[in-house]
């Protein structure tokens, strides 16, 4: 049976598309990726340590990774566009597990952090790539659900890199958890060559039939045919400049409570006297819940609309966070813990999937590396305000502070993310003219 989405009729059997038909080449190296920045995570710092950093550098070493993928959001969509997600996907993973190499054969401090900024901009580029592709390669009432499983299957890597590195680390010490990521990313790299290559969306009126996306990006013509100005990002952020003012608030107030979300609990536990053995178990069961959830979100996400999930993913948190200063012991942490896990599982792809409805074919690349960067900024931002009001005041306001940015969060999306069942967006990857994304709800 047929139906219509947005303003491109097609018809969509209810059994038209599976992710299985798009597994290994979509979601393989989103694991192995995930498992390699996964296994280097929790030995950076003592690996700075190591190599003279004091405790405060160490801690500035590890903001780095994120750093690098700040800076890059913009520079990965030069990338993508002109490679192709195919080829930005292989150059990332390559370039990941160079990085990983340097810092495991690093001598001196400066070339470590080099080496894990290195990995911070291998990841932006990989993200950019792995979203663009998957935007193009599935239908629209399929979206929701491939985002949040490719969110969920990343974080299931990021799980299983710790336990993957530990194993290495009693034979060969710290450095084998480099080696486990560099074999990981290149893995990842290898896997990427089966993606399928896509072709480019052809905007109305060019009389041009679709060629490879990269030839088409670089603004190859065929005789008699007008030239197309390519979009840029100065472009698309003057076309889209609404969206990012509006509901890309709403990004990033998601981006800083989910940071903030990783620091609270391990501080919290330390607060309330809480020895590491009992602080890991805790912040584990709390992923374990995350992971488990990842795809239920994604289906309702496409059968009753984004909001069902954005709006509850932040109200769910804040109120967890809410609620953890009012606990004293572990087993009260522990449930405030399971709390913040369940409402940062239901809302894995929400960034991504919003990203994917709102960009426009073509300057798809564009777009998504601005919304990137509204969501690093975030990232970046949470821990901040923590850190800032810890130190001025208390860990309890710190934390109360975060609760609050979810509240904000969990009202900007309400306001901004359109309401009902997904109807908007492009349908495919081979849209049948130019689409500018759906239309934000009055101001």
């Amino acid at each position: 049976m047929a139906q219509t989405i947005g303003r491109y009729p097609e018809p969509v059997p209810a059994e038209s598309f599976s992710l299985k038909s798009i597994a290994i080449p979509a979601f393989g190296p989103t694991l192995l990726y995930g498992l390699a920045t996964g296994a280097i995570l929790p030995v950076i710092a003592l690996t700075a340590r190591d190599l003279g950093a004091t405790v405060a550098l160490a801690a500035l070493v590890i903001t780095l990774t994120g750093v690098g993928s700040l800076v890059t959001n913009v520079p990965a969509t030069v990338l993508t566009t002109r490679f192709g997600e195919k080829w930005a996907l292989v150059i990332a993973a390559l370039w990941c597990a160079t990085a990983m190499a340097t810092a495991a054969l690093a001598p001196v401090l400066w070339l470590f952090a080099l080496a894990v900024f290195m990995v911070g901009m291998a990841g932006s580029v990989f993200g950019l790539a792995r979203q663009s592709y998957l935007t193009e390669a599935v239908p629209l009432y399929f979206r929701a659900r491939a985002l949040s499983t490719l969110g969920g299957v990343n974080r299931i890597g990021v799980f299983a890199g710790p336990f993957a590195a530990a194993g290495v680390i009693h034979f060969a010490g710290i450095a084998g958890a480099y080696w486990v990521g560099a074999a990981a990313a290149l893995l990842a790299a290898i896997i990427s060559l089966r993606v399928p290559e896509l072709r480019a969306p052809v905007p109305a009126g060019t009389g041009r039939a679709a060629g490879p996306r990269g030839s088409a990006r670089r603004g190859r013509r065929g005789a008699g045919d007008p030239a197309v100005p390519a979009p840029t990002v100065r472009s698309v952020l003057g076309t889209h400049g609404k969206v990012f003012r509006t509901l890309g608030l709403g990004i990033l107030l998601i981006a800083a409570v989910r940071a903030s979300r990783q620091a609270v609990i391990p501080l919290w536990a330390q607060h309330i006297g809480l020895d590491p053995t009992q602080t890991a178990l805790i912040y584990g069961l709390s992923g374990a819940i995350d992971m488990l959830i990842f795809y239920p979100a994604g289906k309702v996400m496409d059968l009753w609309g984004r909001r069902w999930v954005a709006v509850p993913c932040m109200l769910t948190m804040a109120g967890g966070l809410a609620l953890m200063p009012l606990t004293t012991d572990r087993t009260g942490l522990l449930l405030v813990s399971l709390i913040l896990g369940f409402g940062n599982g239901i809302g894995s792809g929400i960034v991504m999937t919003l990203g994917a409805d709102f960009s426009p074919s073509p300057g798809r690349p564009q777009f998504l590396g601005i919304w990137r960067l509204l969501a690093d900024s975030g990232t970046m931002a949470g821990p901040a305000l923590l850190s800032a009001v810890t130190a001025l005041v208390s860990l309890s306001a710190g934390i109360g502070a975060t609760a609050v940015l979810g509240l904000l969060g969990a009202a900007a999306l309400w306001k901004w993310v359109p309401k009902g069942r997904p109807g908007y967006g492009q349908p495919s990857g081979r849209a049948a003219g130019p689409v500018s994304g759906p239309d934000l709800p009055p101001a």
